[in-house]
């Protein structure tokens, strides 16, 4: 556990949009304590799951009732958690506390995902409130240094892994994706506005389509926050679904960041690695 996460004090707010890590991370502060409120986004958030713990919904556009909220239940401290269809602004309902900030909510949707979360958490930092991430929350949902699975990165492996780091790095300013697979040193595609599903089911297409000619159980899907990137906002995400897209997509496993990478249900995802004979890594920042 860091040192930021035995500073944050109950209750904390959760902005919560779609998938399970909201409530992974709700699970952890509960383990520990501290008392989360959800502050579910409809059209994103499990109404089901979210009814275990104390929630208000909001809807995106609506800044004002979702700070009223947040000072009501005394929540300073506020995480930005779980995936989310980035909507056009012409989809938003804006409120007057939207419409109080709107030139800063245009000027955060100007640029890529990780600059409208950073440009939204700067305007709520602005009204007080202090925004914080996984790493000092819920520590333990990150991925840990080394191999998880029986199978380990070969030496070729090991290469794809480099040249994979490098390629993200590369991209980080442009702010493209949080993903690449590299095959026997040819980078064969990168994450883009589909995600790592979409990036490992488009490999899994071309090897299909003979377009990739490597045999199965080569190549790397390997996984970075970008460079530059506010690491409170939009870590990069692994679990039993990527294992499941590397699979279909022929890969030899899995690498990514240690202690920058959220890790959903590992148990499940390492088993179904190792019954797959899949690695998963983490390697260092």
């Amino acid at each position: 556990m860091t040192n930021k996460a035995l500073e944050i004090s109950s209750p904390i707010g959760l902005i919560a949009a779609g998938g399970v890590m909201p409530f992974a991370v709700a699970d952890s502060l509960t383990a520990r304590g501290i008392n989360p409120v959800v502050f579910a986004l409809r059209g994103a958030c499990d109404p089901v799951a979210v009814a275990r713990f104390r929630h208000h919904w909001i809807s995106i556009g609506q800044l004002g009732r979702a700070v009223k909220l947040f000072r009501a239940e005394n929540c300073r401290q506020l995480v930005f958690i779980g995936t989310l269809v980035r909507p056009a602004l012409s989809e938003i309902r804006l409120d007057w506390g939207t419409l109080r900030v709107i030139g800063r909510v245009w000027a955060a949707f100007r640029g890529g995902d990780d600059h409208l979360l950073s440009g939204i958490g700067h305007i709520l930092e602005q009204d007080g409130f202090r925004m914080v991430g996984i790493k000092d929350v819920a520590p333990d949902l990150l991925m840990p240094e080394g191999c998880l699975t029986r199978r380990r990165p070969d030496e070729d492996a090991a290469a794809d892994i480099v040249k994979g780091r490098d390629v993200l790095r590369a991209l980080g300013p442009f702010d493209i994706g949080q993903a690449t697979v590299v095959i026997d040193g040819h980078v064969v595609g990168v994450e883009d506005i589909e995600g790592t599903d979409g990036l490992l089911a488009r490999v899994a297409r071309l090897r299909a389509e003979g377009r990739i000619r490597a045999r199965s159980a080569r190549g790397v899907l390997v996984k970075a926050p970008k460079s530059g990137q506010d690491l409170r906002f939009d870590l990069p995400t692994l679990g039993p679904r990527t294992v499941e897209g590397a699979v279909a997509a022929g890969l030899a496993g899995i690498a990514i960041v240690a202690g920058n990478t959220i890790v959903v249900e590992p148990q499940s995802m390492i088993e179904a690695a190792d019954a797959a004979g899949l690695f998963v890594t983490g390697f260092p920042a």
